[in-house]
């Protein structure tokens, strides 16, 4: 649609839209609460799935070492298991946010450690 610019006096036209890249953020969102669902659909094959399905992963085996340090640590330090399942969750929240928005951010801390997946 043509907007008539007040100053010129002359049509003034919009800059024809960019098709932007269609990312598969359903299943990249998925990859952080059941890292292993798009590895069985045809989503393993896009490079931004598999970024999340790898930091998905990271975010599970966290979730499994905090689970471990708490049968371990005696009942009396508990918050210290507690804080770290709630550091897990969090991280889960930061990855599913990232995916969300389209980007492929590593996660802190344990982000780094992703690119040693290969699948």
């Amino acid at each position: 649609m043509e907007e008539i610019n007040p100053q010129q006096n002359q049509p003034q036209t919009n800059p024809p839209s960019v098709p932007h890249e269609e990312k598969n953020t359903g299943m990249a969102i998925l990859a952080y609460i059941i890292f292993f669902i798009p590895l069985l659909t045809e989503a393993k094959k896009d490079p931004f799935v598999k970024f999340h399905v790898k930091q998905g992963l990271l975010v599970f085996i966290a979730w499994i070492a905090a689970s471990v340090i708490s049968w371990i640590l005696p009942w009396q330090l508990g918050i210290i298991a507690m804080l770290l399942r709630i550091c897990v969750f969090v991280l889960m929240i930061i990855g599913i946010m990232s995916a969300a928005k389209g980007e492929q951010k590593p996660l802190p801390i344990i982000g780094k450690f992703a690119e040693q997946f290969k699948f």
